[in-house]
């Protein structure tokens, strides 16, 4: 049985609905649109809660467990909400050697959320990435577009605090 992955209500208007139901009244005749119908979902919304997947399924008449493992097999997808501040953490080799898993354990410490969840409020989402680009200020992580390097685990708060 899936259950829903979120924390976070689903708040869908009849708006976005009707967008969603108009895309897959087009493409149910083709289930290889699966995946085009499931970034549109995506566009509409912004990431594919349960809700919008028990659509597509029903809509295109896919089963549920198939749409669910396409959105959980491609990294595209989204299955929670991005917050207003998206705080990506670098993963990738010069920062995970210099320290960054501490600095995600930390910042999901801080927010009170796990990797790919959102909280509560909707400010603040966290993700893993693998390379910023940035590996000579190794470690890194970025608010949205910010990006801030050379830190230890002691720097989180200081720097989550200023998108208070």
């Amino acid at each position: 049985m899936l259950k829903k992955i979120s924390n976070i209500p689903f708040n869908g208007t009849p708006e976005q609905e009707a967008k969603l139901k108009k895309i897959i009244d087009e493409s149910k005749h083709d289930k290889h649109l699966l995946m085009t119908v499931m970034q549109e979902a995506q566009d509409i919304y912004g990431y594919l809660p349960f809700e919008v997947q028990a659509m597509i399924a029903e809509g295109m008449d896919i089963p549920l467990e198939k749409v669910y493992g396409v959105s959980t097999f491609y990294a595209q997808f989204a299955l929670s909400p991005k917050g207003k501040y998206n705080v990506s953490v670098c993963l990738g080799t010069a920062c995970y050697v210099k320290g960054s898993q501490a600095l995600l354990d930390k910042i999901c410490e801080v927010l009170e959320i796990g990797t790919g969840e959102c909280t509560a409020d909707g400010k603040f989402s966290v993700e893993e990435c693998r390379c910023v680009g940035a590996c000579g200020l190794a470690p890194v992580f970025m608010v949205n577009d910010d990006v801030y390097g050379r830190l230890t685990a002691d720097d989180v708060k200081g720097i989550l605090a200023k998108y208070e």
